[in-house]
């Protein structure tokens, strides 16, 4: 299949005259009302504690609600269907990777971080440890991380707006990824948390509902036999059993393996070290309602994940792989395209079923990349110019009018790599940014909550030697150059062979925070860790 007969056929519903204008209304209908919902709270955001932590005035199930609809962003919906529709059980492993990383965060930090911290992971260093010097080292891990994470989900709006949209040209994606950059920076600036929580609980809602109705269309397909329609997949795909088997895609070569390793590695620990998920723990009022919302939390992801297998198995079932591939070469369009499949190529059906299922996973993407342009911006503010800057001397509004112009920064920066990486795989791409959250984050988070003799020194080995190491072996892997996949198609300088540098990077940041804080002359002070100690296990004295 030629690559413009696929394209014809991709969008042939979006395509059609008469069924254009439908696509837009139903598209336009999500946009206006996640903008509705960010107008009205920003009217109730008086406050840093408003703009920082909605203040903390949400229940464990709300939060619960909104930390699944951060956490289930475009790679969760549209990397991983698309993984598991070209690479079969491989793919899947993705999924696993995402729900197994929660029980780290609830068992580690979840509880400590919300009874030790204000608003940002800098509170939780700061409170033993030399202000300026960590904080600082906070805020660039923060906004890193963050921007790692925009550009899947920017990659991952360019590809579904111009599948609906019928777009084909380079000029028309990279104006699909400006827009989202825009609308994010509304919202944050706009709504502040409060904004960004009400919209990832609808947007939460909206994409359980959008993954329950596919699901259930594709094994109604399959008369909800479930051989029947791996078997077909497995057939479909071209691939026979081994896209049943583990090993398609990551056991070919020992270097695959050993990539495999490293994603697994990443996935697992990065979740306890992405900024955006760990400010979602002081929205609550207290540390028993932190606990509860992971547990809400990782109820709604698991059963989501599950219905991943539905998604991807059913676009490799019903779509040729040449089809999906010509339509996006990561793959990213699998779950859109089946349900343009499953109402119909040429059908009314296949058109409204096609916008909303795409239309709900731009919401997930608007709401993904509010919260992470939040958590960067307010880092920035919190820490880098309230602390570092001012030397606490800033007042609310100044911090909260440096939370805003960051965010407009952080927005022109991420829309700018996300041109670039429009066509990388969106859960390859977030599976970078757990990597370096776990390289750079976890290991000072956990060291300064539980290690007593962990010192500043420590802290900014940690931070900087993980951050450096993972962000270092990024440019120089596969995603960056050297494959026809990568950001830059005709460059080759991939000298590091693995796609996720975890492997590497996370054992480098734990041990440079080792070795940075037995080589201080300083030593930690033993009252401080004391008091946060008490307070990280019991709340007393928290917020």
């Amino acid at each position: 299949m030629s690559p413009v007969t696929s394209q014809f056929t991709l969008a042939a519903a979006a395509d059609a005259s008469e069924h254009r204008p439908l696509i837009i209304t139903l598209f336009s209908v999500f946009v206006v009302a996640t903008l509705v919902i960010t107008v009205w709270a920003g009217r109730q955001t008086k406050s840093a504690s408003d703009f920082y932590a909605g203040g903390r005035q949400f229940t464990a199930f709300q939060n619960g609600l909104a930390v699944s609809g951060d956490y289930m962003s475009a790679a969760s919906f549209l990397g991983i269907a698309g993984a598991i529709a070209l690479f079969g059980y491989d793919g899947f492993l993705y999924s696993i990777g995402f729900l197994v990383a929660w029980l780290v965060a609830l068992l580690l930090v979840a509880e400590p971080l919300r009874n030790s911290g204000r608003y940002t992971m800098g509170d939780v260093l700061a409170y033993r440890m030399r202000q300026r010097p960590v904080r600082t080292a906070a805020g660039t891990s923060t906004i890193v991380v963050s921007i790692f994470y925009l550009l899947a989900q920017m990659a991952g709006a360019g590809v579904l707006v111009s599948l609906l949209l019928g777009i084909t040209t380079d000029a028309g994606k990279v104006g699909i990824v400006a827009l989202v950059g825009v609308l994010m920076i509304v919202y944050v600036t706009i709504g502040g948390m409060k904004g960004t929580t009400w919209v990832q609980m609808v947007k939460a809602v909206l994409l359980i509902a959008g993954a329950i109705l596919l699901t259930f269309l594709v094994l109604l397909k399959f008369n909800f036999n479930i051989s029947d329609l791996l078997g077909t997949a497995a057939e479909n795909s071209g691939k026979g059993s081994p896209f049943l088997e583990p090993g398609l895609k990551y056991g070919a070569t020992a270097t695959s393996k050993i990539d495999f390793l490293s994603l697994g590695i990443a996935l697992v620990l990065g979740t306890a070290g992405l900024p955006h998920i760990l400010i979602r723990f002081y929205t609550v009022p207290t540390a028993k309602a932190a606990r509860k919302s992971v547990n809400w939390a990782i109820g709604i992801i698991g059963v989501f994940y599950l219905m991943t297998l539905a998604l991807g198995f059913g676009a490799a079932a019903l779509i040729k792989p040449d089809e999906i591939i010509a339509s996006n070469k990561a793959g990213n369009t699998a779950a859109p395209l089946l349900a343009l499949h499953l109402g119909g190529v040429d059908s009314s059906w296949g058109a409204i079923l096609l916008a909303s299922i795409s239309a709900v996973a731009f919401a997930t993407i608007l709401a993904v990349v509010a919260g992470l342009t939040l958590a960067s911006s307010s880092s920035f503010a919190h820490d880098i110019y309230a602390n570092v800057i001012k030397k606490g001397q800033a007042t609310e509004k100044q911090e909260m009018r440096a939370a805003r112009w960051a965010t407009v920064f952080i927005g022109i920066v991420s829309i700018a790599l996300g041109a670039l990486s429009r066509d990388l795989n969106v859960a390859g791409l977030v599976a970078l940014a757990f990597a370096v959250a776990a390289s750079a984050n976890l290991p000072t988070i956990l060291y300064s909550l539980f290690w007593k003799r962990f010192n500043t020194n420590g802290a900014l080995w940690s931070i900087y030697g993980g951050l450096f190491t993972a962000v270092f072996l990024v440019l120089f892997s596969p995603v960056v150059s050297g494959k026809e996949t990568s950001m830059f198609k005709g460059a080759d300088f991939d000298w590091f062979p693995l796609e996720n540098p975890g492997l590497i990077s996370i054992p480098v940041g734990f041990l440079l925070g080792i070795i940075g804080t037995y080589l201080a002359k300083d030593k930690a002070d033993a009252g401080k860790y004391a008091e946060l100690e008490v307070r990280s296990l019991t709340g007393t004295g928290a917020h």
